[in-house]
């Protein structure tokens, strides 16, 4: 019996966790994906920005709701041969971190992060909201951008550039997956 191994793909707002994951699940035969944002989490900070400038605690974060999730994977009767989780926090969370077999982060630059989640997120509103968001991310937004990219990004086992194409990310990611 072959152990499961689970992947966590991890990056900043905009940077591709979603797009990557779901594409590498179709692509990776008896895959399971999980997605960080589809839970509600304990100790969650209300203000992300405040719990990035008082230096974040990655444990604050009660992330029992995913962990479970993974646990009844891995005790199914027959398991995923893979777990994929869209995950932001690589290995900084004390009770994830274990599970975790190989952490990738996506380093998409922040100009392409910021393009694609006003993109995502804004396809329905006004300019006037568009410009608001674009007010905070410069004056207090961008600081937890970088918090992933000097805290997450080199906890990471492998970094792959987010400006490549999605194939050509994902086949980066497959190719680590399977080494």
């Amino acid at each position: 019996m072959v152990k499961t191994k689970v992947i966590a793909i991890a990056s900043v707002s905009g940077g591709g966790k979603t797009t990557i994951t779901k594409e590498s699940r179709k692509r990776l035969k008896k895959s399971k994906a999980l997605f960080f944002d589809e839970y509600d989490f304990e100790g969650a900070p209300d203000d992300l920005i405040q719990w990035v400038e008082e230096g974040p605690d990655y444990n604050q974060w009660d992330l029992e709701p995913l962990a479970a999730d993974i646990d009844l994977l891995l005790e199914d009767e027959d398991p995923p041969a893979y777990i994929i989780l869209d995950y932001p926090f690589s290995y900084q969370n004390d009770r994830l971190k274990n599970f975790i077999d190989l952490s990738i982060y996506i380093e998409t630059p922040l100009d392409i992060a910021m393009a694609r989640r006003l993109l995502r997120d804004y396809h329905n509103t006004t300019t006037f909201e568009v410009h608001n968001d674009l007010i905070f991310y410069m004056k207090f937004g961008r600081g937890a951008y970088l918090e992933m990219e000097n805290t997450i990004k080199p906890n990471s086992d492998i970094i792959i550039d987010g400006a490549s194409t999605v194939n050509e990310i994902v086949d980066t990611t497959l190719q680590n997956v399977r080494m």
